[in-house]
């Protein structure tokens, strides 16, 4: 191993031996150098090898380069790059490639040497990496793109581009991305044609025999593409992703035309389809001399919009399905959110979406999200008996839904409803049990602001009833709570001696009791310790911060601290796992006064 590492190092003498004659390196810094390779040099020979011993070594050789470069720039010196940077260049591509031969699967090393390659000028090597990376990982449709995309933009040959593409759709027959990336670098090399051709004529140059084919610069070569691709992808949002591909070529218009006439001919029973031919109606031409004042322009875009809708119309009478109104309704409320001067503009677009949103739900159409749409803008218009009677249809679409009676029951209480008592009893029998903890929340805040303290108290024991952990364990928390701001500490301490042995119990429900206690004018640190020996009987083996908690109140005002020893000891013996750890880092801290 020592013979290779040596002849490695006298491998380097040449081009140190230059940058040091040529000032861009000291003897000093040249040394450093040696000894630092000999022992990277070592870690690549040894028997069992790292892949962080590879990376440090390439990473430490790029960063003599980057500084290289610096130090050329300073002192204007720019010659012997063949004697001093190729040498490391070589040297770094040689290491990639053992790394990449012995972790095969790792991509990001593959990725981190096309990259090398790429920045320092060494393209012709780009092609070989990706062609052995391609080898190895045929799987991967990302990388073949990336593959052609180097072969066409840092190469610029399109042919290899295109030899890639082929290969990858024997691997990916059906990828999208693969199909819409081939089809783009089709039409960029038809513009890059275009452009030669024209730049050409415009310096009159005799081309000889040389004729630029007529098919290939009407964009022939991406038709193929595309008629191929949508034979095996029958899609509608394919084949528009396509189309928005061709409109950024202003050369496209015949094959536009002809992706245009396939997604109405054959996928009109999408609705991605119709939203996108609705949505090409705002791009229409419009009259120019209107557009001069601001309600001439609002006219404008009504119009538009108009004929938008005249399309989603003949959209929803052939395919009447959720999709389809939804994607009405979406457009119709993303325009109402576009900020207008104009009132009657903006008056006519809130008219046009509840006119949708309403036959939507006539029709039993209407997703879940859009109720809440619906809601917002029947309140801000001042609609409270349309937005009461929109709350009640909502629940009876989807009863099942937490987020829909939650909605809807906050809007009736905002409105006053007599109603929302029972509804919240019929929410609670419709919707899964273990998701009703939202519910019972709400119920809670209603009752404490609209009901008397009994009906309260009602609905907080109905809540403790609950098969639910989740839910009983907030109830009590809530009704401890409410019970102090209620009745005061008696009250409390009522609630706290009743429900303190009613399973299950969550931590938060003891320290709410304790800090009720704390909040007293004469805390009791007797009813203290009785908390906290409750709270430990249920969360002493795992919870250190509560033992904790419990010495420091022995160390404060109304303790004695002469019980932290017997607390301390029965922690040590009621604490599992890592938990024993911890509070014995803590309870060191806090003795030398850092907690």
């Amino acid at each position: 191993m020592a013979e290779i590492v040596q002849q490695r190092i006298e491998d380097r003498i040449p081009e140190l031996e230059q940058l040091e004659r040529v000032g861009l390196f000291t003897k000093k810094e040249v040394r450093s150098i040696i000894k630092r390779a000999t022992a990277l040099e070592y870690k690549l020979h040894r028997l069992i090898v790292n892949k962080e011993d590879f990376v440090a070594y390439v990473q430490y050789e790029i960063n003599i380069l980057e500084l290289i470069k610096k130090r050329r720039v300073h002192i204007h010196y720019h010659f012997k790059i063949e004697e001093i940077e190729f040498p490391i260049i070589h040297r770094i591509n040689s290491v990639f490639r053992r790394a990449t031969k012995k972790w095969k699967d790792d991509v990001q090393l593959w990725l981190s040497h096309v990259a090398f390659c790429k920045k320092w000028a060494t393209k012709g090597q780009i092609s070989k990496v990706f062609s052995a990376m391609l080898a190895i990982h045929p799987d991967k449709p990302a990388l073949w793109i990336m593959a052609a995309k180097s072969e066409l933009e840092d190469r610029s040959s399109s042919e290899s581009a295109r030899h890639l593409f082929l290969r990858a759709l024997r691997f990916h027959p059906n990828n999208k991305k693969v199909y819409q990336e081939y089809f783009r670098m089709e039409l960029l090399h038809c513009e890059k044609l275009r452009k030669q051709k024209a730049e050409l004529e415009k310096a009159e140059m005799d081309l000889g025999e040389y004729e630029f084919s007529m098919e290939i610069l009407s964009a022939k070569l991406a038709e193929v593409v595309y008629k191929d691709a949508t034979g095996k992808i029958k899609e509608a949002e394919f084949v528009i992703s396509l189309l928005n591909i061709a409109t950024i070529f202003d050369f496209t218009k015949e094959l536009q035309d002809l992706i245009l006439q396939d997604l109405q001919a054959n996928y009109t029973e999408d609705s991605l389809t119709w939203d996108f031919m609705a949505k090409r109606e705002l791009e229409a031409p419009s009259a120019g001399e209107e557009l001069q004042t601001a309600k001439g322009r609002a006219s404008d875009i009504n119009r538009r919009e108009e004929r938008c809708c005249q399309v989603y119309e003949e959209g929803v009478k052939s395919l009447n399905t959720e999709p389809m109104w939804t994607c009405y309704a979406g457009f119709c409320l993303e325009r109402l959110r576009r900020k207008t001067n104009v009132q009657e503009l903006k008056e006519k677009r809130q008219e046009r979406l509840l006119g949708v949103l309403q036959r939507a739900h006539d029709s039993s159409l209407l997703k879940e999200d859009y109720y809440k749409n619906w809601l917002q803008i029947l309140l801000s218009s001042g609609d409270a008996e349309g937005a009461a009677s929109v709350a009640m249809v909502a629940t009876q679409r989807y009863s099942q839904s937490v987020s829909m009676w939650s909605l809807s029951l906050q809007t009736l209480m905002q409105l006053g409803s007599g109603e929302v008592g029972r509804l919240f009893q019929e929410a609670l029998t419709h919707i899964n049990p273990k998701e009703s903890l939202p519910l019972w929340q709400l119920q809670v805040q209603w009752s404490i602001a609209t009901q008397s303290p009994d009906e309260t108290e009602a609905v907080f024991k109905r809540g403790l009833l609950s098969a639910v952990p989740a839910v009983a364990m907030e109830m009590k928390e809530s009704y401890l709570d409410w019970s102090y701001s209620a009745g005061g500490y008696k009250k409390a301490r009522k609630t706290f001696t009743s429900l303190q042995e009613n399973r299950p119990l969550s931590k938060a429900f003891f320290n709410t009791m304790i800090e009720i206690e704390k909040q007293q004018e004469t805390p009791k640190m007797n009813y203290l310790r009785d908390y906290y020996e409750r709270a430990l009987q249920e969360f002493g083996t795992s919870d250190d911060d509560l033992w904790l908690q419990y010495i420091r109140e022995e160390l404060g005002p109304l303790g004695q601290p002469e019980n932290c020893g017997k607390i301390h000891w029965r922690a040590m013996k009621f604490l599992e796992g890592e938990s024993v750890e911890r509070f014995t880092s803590k309870y060191t801290l806090l003795q030398t006064g850092h907690l």
